[in-house]
């Protein structure tokens, strides 16, 4: 009963995610002279980013009725705005106050709206489809459990991950913040224990072995219902 309180606690504070993702900003310490809001390389290297979009646009075209879209970890919203066309509606959330305020005032469109929220702590808006974009890979293996458990509420969840090439034990946990599980020549498995996600459907979309990233990275649909 106490490790279950003391992991409840935990998940009450915003530190150290909302902090540390705040400090990634305000110190641009994912590097560049274009913008004081910039999500990495993995958010604009053209290597990563195209084949993602067009994965990402033909599932999303792929329906007669548009899907409601949830942007889970937005970041810069350098990928999310070609993807708002293809959608009903698109709802873009980052933990970074700065960061929505920057977007909402850049990216204006009828059906984009964007919102500041803690994927842990805080309830996700409804969408029939989230997209969790290289998020999960910076948070503790407590704040991956409790998004996924909230994940059941979307018809369809597509994750993409920094993996390690080849066999890899998965799951090790890591203080959330700037770094992967790659440290420890590690990656997310959602399927795996201690997470053990229960979908209906597993389907790969993508994968993309970077000449300029170690690993590969994998874009995962999943139905849940």
């Amino acid at each position: 009963m106490k490790r279950k309180e003391e992991t409840d606690e935990k998940l009450k504070t915003p530190w150290p995610t909302k902090k540390a993702m705040e400090q990634i900003y305000n110190l641009n310490l994912w590097g560049s002279d274009i913008s004081d809001f910039y999500s990495g390389m993995g958010s604009h290297h053209p290597e990563i980013v195209n084949p993602y979009i067009d994965s990402i646009t033909s599932f999303l075209t792929s329906f007669v009725n548009p899907l409601v879209v949830c942007d889970l970890g937005c970041g810069d919203f350098n990928v999310g705005q070609h993807l708002v066309k293809h959608t009903k509606a698109y709802v873009a959330v980052d933990i970074v106050e700065k960061l929505i305020q920057h977007n909402e005032e850049k990216f204006k469109e009828e059906n984009l709206e964007f919102h500041c929220l803690d994927l842990a702590l805080d309830d996700l808006p409804s969408a029939d489809c989230a997209l969790l974009r290289q998020v999960l890979q910076h948070l503790s293996n407590n704040e991956v459990r409790s998004i996924l458990n909230k994940l059941t509420d979307f018809k369809y969840v597509i994750i993409t991950e920094h993996l390690p090439e080849g066999e890899f034990v998965p799951n090790k946990d890591i203080i959330s913040g700037q770094g992967t599980r790659l440290k420890k020549q590690s990656g997310l498995n959602v399927l795996k224990p201690p997470f053990s996600l229960k979908a209906k459907e597993e389907r790969q979309l993508l994968s993309v072995l970077s000449q300029d990233f170690k690993g590969v990275i994998v874009t995962t649909l999943y139905k849940m219902f």
